[in-house]
């Protein structure tokens, strides 16, 4: 990475910051419960989880062995390899989408998920109409 990047010093705390709450939110702990392991304050997690602030060593070490996971999967380097990764995981970092994604895959009828999914795309797809 080159240092005298700032977009790209950027993209690295954004992909970091949602890796941290993917799986923060995965292992079921809040954003207070992490600060409290990490020795932060919640708004300080907040600020890592949207990539506002850069994320100390000594923080992302102990981040890694909070999260049961590695500083190299934090910042992106043990993944499948594909450069759409960081998206995957910015995707799954909002609000409500892991859950989504997991009660997606608790539906055991095939037929059920693909109506679910057509419904999600036509949602998407439709032109908000403002009435809220």
């Amino acid at each position: 990475m080159d240092a005298k990047d700032p977009g790209r010093t950027a993209q690295l705390e954004l992909a970091i910051g949602a890796r941290m709450r993917t799986r923060r939110r995965q292992l079921g702990l809040s954003q207070s419960d992490l600060a409290g392991r990490l020795g932060v304050t919640f708004q300080q997690v907040q600020k890592y989880e949207r990539g506002a602030n850069r994320v100390a060593a000594s923080t992302l070490l102990a981040a890694s062995v909070t999260l049961n996971t590695t500083v190299s999967w934090l910042v992106g380097e043990e993944s499948s390899g594909r450069e759409d990764d960081d998206d995957v995981f910015r995707a799954l970092s909002r609000p409500g989408a892991l859950e989504i994604l997991q009660s997606f895959n608790a539906i055991a009828d095939t037929r059920t998920r693909s109506a679910l999914l057509a419904l999600a795309q036509e949602m998407a797809a439709s032109p908000r109409d403002g009435d809220g």
